[in-house]
């Protein structure tokens, strides 16, 4: 349970770590006091994943309140380091993720990608939650109980997440899905604004439930 008094969420970032810090110098974190919760999606797709991990990782070092989600790009990502589904990797952005880290080819890359990153993906939470809310990174699926989710649906979860009025107990909170602007429902809040495509990356402050973004 996460329980700080102010708690800043934010959504999928995929590489673009300009906007990240935009945005982190936008929202007023207070590494000692405030809550802070990434919703995953780091890598793949934009120009600077690596540069997006290293920049988590400093926040990690500073702040026990740093809260990291995997997304189906993390598991990707590890499943392709562990010699799992290559086309996969690279139909989803992968390309874009190695070239980050300067690997050419996919044999170098124990020896270029940090451990310190690879330990990173592999401590990834699949959610967490707040008093009030649930926050994951795809959603969950209607009718099952939170702790019985399994890993696809946290992760990959769509239409039957996103089209659903089930009451999960709590609101949730949760990215992978792009909207031009947060989704806004009685059960749930979507907050993947599409970054990496030219939108923007936005912030969900808590408990005041104040929207903070930054454009591409």
């Amino acid at each position: 349970m996460i329980d700080n008094e102010r708690i800043f969420v934010i959504g999928d970032i995929h590489g673009c770590l300009d906007m990240l810090k935009r945005l982190m110098d936008k929202i007023d974190w207070q590494p000692d006091s405030d809550g802070l919760i990434f919703l995953g999606d780091y890598v793949d797709r934009g120009k600077d994943s690596k540069g997006v991990v290293d920049y988590i990782l400093a926040m990690l070092k500073v702040s026990p309140n740093v809260h990291c989600l995997m997304g189906n790009h993390e598991k990707i990502f590890v499943d392709f380091i562990s010699g799992g589904d290559l086309s996969n990797f690279f139909l989803n952005g992968g390309d874009k993720t190695l070239s980050s880290y300067g690997v050419e080819r996919e044999w170098n890359m124990d020896s270029l990608i940090p451990k310190e990153h690879l330990s990173f993906m592999y401590s990834l939470l699949f959610w967490v939650e707040t008093k009030d809310y649930y926050i994951v990174h795809a959603g969950f699926r209607p009718g099952i109980p939170i702790p019985e989710q399994t890993l696809e649906d946290l992760i990959w979860i769509r239409d039957d997440f996103l089209y659903s009025e089930y009451d999960f107990g709590k609101r949730v909170i949760f990215g992978h899905t792009p909207f031009p602007d947060p989704l806004i429902m009685n059960n749930k809040i979507g907050l993947d604004t599409g970054a990496v495509y030219g939108n923007k990356l936005t912030c969900l402050e808590l408990p005041a439930l104040k929207f903070h973004s930054v454009k591409a």
